[in-house]
């Protein structure tokens, strides 16, 4: 594959929260280059989103709300700053997949817009689950709540560059899949990846060093849920949808916000 060339950070950043994101940013080139700079940028919109449903879940326990309510809400943020699009590619992957159908009519089941009962599920069961993580995470302390909320939301992001890396195919011609897959330089999802794995850490070293250590676990385990499933739905549908990436995005979260619960 042709090494596109560099791209100015700026059509980058504006691609990252203009597609990843309901901010308003303008998306003024959706070209490979732009899409490369984009995904690449997509751990940074990942640190907005998590900062943001930080704040909201601190500013409820400064009012005296309890954990429980901090975390709903803190979970709630990233679907809103989504438009719930990672939740509903989630959904479609899990119906996609439970079908148990050729990749064509598996396809075409994630296209259609109702959710099946596979997608109900799955949405229930991931949503119950980042809410009783990030339950126990504030019941901790308000840090681990905010560290929790912070690291999961640029992991999810950190996995979508991940799934973009160069050898990744689209399962359709056309979508975001389509333009997004195959645009990351394996050595720029390399670095990507040790920088957020590096600055999870430093985040969490503020509080210990174990908690450093744990933070960076986080994210390694966060890409390697999001690894596994990436590669089962490439088996499954030939390549990635948008779909399949809602899906890697919830999953990497989920699996971060479990295991900075524990302990």
């Amino acid at each position: 594959m042709t090494e596109l060339p560099p791209t100015p950070p700026l059509p980058g950043l504006r691609f990252a929260f203009g597609t990843l994101t309901v901010l308003p940013v303008r998306v003024a080139r959706w070209d490979r280059e732009a899409a490369r700079a984009g995904m690449l940028c997509a751990p940074l919109a990942g640190i907005v989103v998590g900062a943001s449903a930080a704040a909201l879940g601190l500013l409820l326990l400064l009012l005296g709300a309890g954990p429980l309510l901090a975390a709903v809400a803190t979970a709630a943020v990233p679907a809103v700053l989504t438009r719930g699009l990672h939740l509903d590619g989630l959904a479609d992957t899990a119906d996609g997949l439970g079908s148990g159908k050729p990749a064509e009519d598996a396809l075409r089941i994630m296209k259609q817009s109702d959710i099946g009962p596979f997608g109900v599920i799955t949405l229930v069961l991931t949503l119950l689950a980042q809410v009783a993580a990030l339950t126990q995470a504030y019941g901790v302390s308000w840090a681990r709540g905010a560290l929790a909320a912070v690291v999961a939301a640029t992991a999810a992001r950190l996995a979508l560059t991940l799934a973009a890396r160069a050898g990744v195919p689209a399962a359709r011609p056309e979508g975001l899949g389509a333009a997004v897959a195959g645009v990351v330089p394996r050595g720029g999802a390399l670095l990507a990846a040790l920088l957020v794995a590096g600055a999870a850490a430093a985040g969490g070293a503020l509080s210990g060093v174990y908690d450093g250590v744990r933070a960076a676990g986080a994210v390694v385990v966060a890409v390697a849920s999001a690894e596994l499933l990436l590669r089962h739905c490439t088996r499954r549908f030939g390549g990635v949808t948008g779909d399949v990436f809602g899906g890697l995005a919830e999953t990497a979260a989920t699996a971060a916000l479990v295991l900075l619960s524990l302990g």
